[in-house]
């Protein structure tokens, strides 16, 4: 009978331990998100800043600016910030946690000098209106993966062909300059990082393993809260690109 008695006690405070566990471990992912993009954003302003002279009255690039923005620069950085998120992925697991840590802020830092350019192209209310948008959208859906019971494999299988898609056609429509294929190519991309941001985040909360290293479940949360920047930073973009208003 003592055995009958106390076993569901026991299995009770398991589960409890579990749930405290992961709610840390997902706290944590989301830290590190909220601040890579805290430093991307912080990043992006102050090269603006840096890169445009407004005393005038207009703006006008300055020197920085022009080196930047209309030079072989800005290219170099965006085959940076490529190379250092392929780099990440793929070394994490012979990193410290420093070294990761480290890394994505350096990754979220490079994000922030290459998202300067949109300041010349879309008015500061409407960056700072979508982000608002984006912050909604990406909180909704990443709260619908946490607590859905659903399983989001297929859909994941799904939408990563879709980013495939995406990747191809914006490719081929930077030769054709189609306004009619941007649009299109916005709205899929609207409709692939939401669905990512609920399935990233199931992926990123069935990897919580209560006992794994602390080690490894540094590196988890940080290649979690990779995934979730890019989600947003993507579907941020995507939605700039359709209600962005230009200069």
């Amino acid at each position: 009978m003592a055995e009958v008695k106390y076993q569901p006690q026991t299995q009770t405070s398991a589960q409890v331990a579990i749930d405290q566990g992961l709610r840390a471990y997902m706290l944590r992912v989301y830290n590190y998100m909220a601040a890579g993009l805290a430093i991307t954003g912080v990043t992006a302003v102050g090269t603006y800043l840096a890169a445009v002279d407004t005393s005038s009255g207009t703006t006008q690039l300055t020197a920085f600016g022009q080196a930047l923005f209309t030079g072989p620069l800005m290219w170099v950085l965006l085959l940076g910030t490529l190379g250092l998120v392929f780099f990440l992925s793929f070394r994490i697991n012979s990193m410290s946690v420093s070294a990761a840590q480290t890394t994505f802020w350096i990754y979220a830092a490079l994000v922030g000098v290459t998202f300067a350019s949109l300041g010349l192209v879309y008015t500061q209310g409407s960056i700072a209106r979508v982000f608002l948008i984006t912050a909604g959208t990406f909180g909704a859906m990443s709260l619908y993966g946490y607590t859905t019971k659903r399983d989001l494999t297929g859909m994941g299988s799904f939408l990563f062909m879709g980013l495939i898609g995406i990747i191809i056609a914006s490719l081929v429509n930077i030769f054709f300059q189609s306004s009619a294929a941007a649009f299109a190519i916005s709205v899929i991309g609207v409709i692939v990082f939401t669905g990512l941001t609920a399935y990233d985040t199931q992926k990123i909360k069935e990897m919580y393993y209560a006992d794994d290293e602390v080690a490894v479940m540094g590196r988890k949360a940080i290649m979690g809260a990779l995934s979730l920047y890019l989600d947003f930073i993507n579907l941020f973009l995507q939605l700039l690109r359709l209600f962005g208003n230009r200069n």
